[in-house]
């Protein structure tokens, strides 16, 4: 069989750890049942040894299979990666997703998107990343008694993201302790005024609203004092007219929505500023994850 998720990019802005979009930017795991195990990986990762010597995939794959089926088996497993690792593109829920619909699917016993949610929150406690992998789209996610209750818009044709992804990362558990303790209470409301506003603009398609809804007091400013540089991304993506430009989970990718007829010209002028950082333009996902068991 063959499963498939795409990439995410989470908070948003102001949404932390509630916001997150599906991005057509896919990893695909090839499973096929064998008389021995192996793995091989191809795209990102490819020659990263420790990957294949500790597999987060497998791992949770072999969890939830032995526990369904009570049996070991083999498998050959090929992973085709697409989604750069800790970019902040949403890799780690993109594992999580696939190897839990793998091994449900190989088991054949039926799982529900929303049962999936339920067991993902195991291993990844913030909803941003792993709601939209599963549900594609745009999506307002929250928890409450380690369940998720979330909201999707599918997001039309007409709106393209222009991601900007650096050569270096940003660490996600260091970048968290550098956030404060506390925080003004005039701060807290900003960000749920832009939340609020934000998720309301793009459940609408009032695009025009998404530069103002897509402020942050939060956690965007210290997390990209990191890599100073991408303050300049920032500035010129939005002097070009893109309609939101944020850091994507907690770095070091930069999302811009764009209207489609804009995608090329903001990707070019990035691309002239950033020549050693990755920029791709890619299309809005509103599937989520895919299980093929066909193969």
């Amino acid at each position: 069989m063959v499963i498939s998720v795409p990439a995410t990019s989470a908070n948003l802005g102001p949404g932390f750890d509630t916001l997150g979009v599906a991005l057509n930017l896919r990893n695909v795991v090839r499973i096929k049942r064998s008389r021995f195990f192996s793995i091989s990986i191809k795209g990102e990762g490819a020659n990263n040894v420790k990957l294949k010597g500790n597999n987060l995939f497998v791992s949770i794959f072999n969890e939830h299979y032995r526990m369904l089926v009570d049996q070991k088996q083999k498998f050959r497993f090929t992973f085709y990666n697409h989604i750069p690792l800790s970019r902040g593109l949403g890799s780690s829920s993109a594992v999580i997703v696939s190897a839990i619909s793998a091994a449900y699917a190989m088991a054949g016993v039926s799982l529900s998107k929303e049962r999936l949610l339920h067991l993902a929150l195991h291993y990844e406690p913030h909803p941003d990343n792993i709601t939209p992998a599963v549900m594609g789209g745009f999506n307002v996610a929250v928890v409450d008694k380690s369940k998720v209750y979330s909201l999707k818009k599918s997001m039309p044709n007409s709106v393209k993201a222009v991601v900007v992804i650096p050569n270096k990362t940003i660490s996600t558990s260091h970048s968290r302790t550098k956030l404060p303790r506390k925080y003004p209470l005039s701060d807290v409301v900003f960000n749920l005024s832009r939340s609020s506003l934000l998720s309301a603009a793009i459940f609408e398609e009032r695009w025009e609203l998404l530069q103002v809804a897509a402020q942050d007091r939060l956690h965007q400013d210290i997390r990209m004092q990191a890599m100073p540089e991408l303050f300049e991304v920032q500035r010129i993506a939005l002097d070009n007219g893109a309609l939101m430009s944020t850091l994507s989970g907690s770095g070091s990718t930069f999302f811009n929505m764009v209207y489609a007829q804009d995608a090329k010209r903001v990707a070019e002028q990035l691309k002239q500023q950033f020549p050693k950082f990755t920029i791709k333009i890619v299309d809005f996902d509103n599937e989520g994850v895919i299980v093929d068991e066909s193969g």
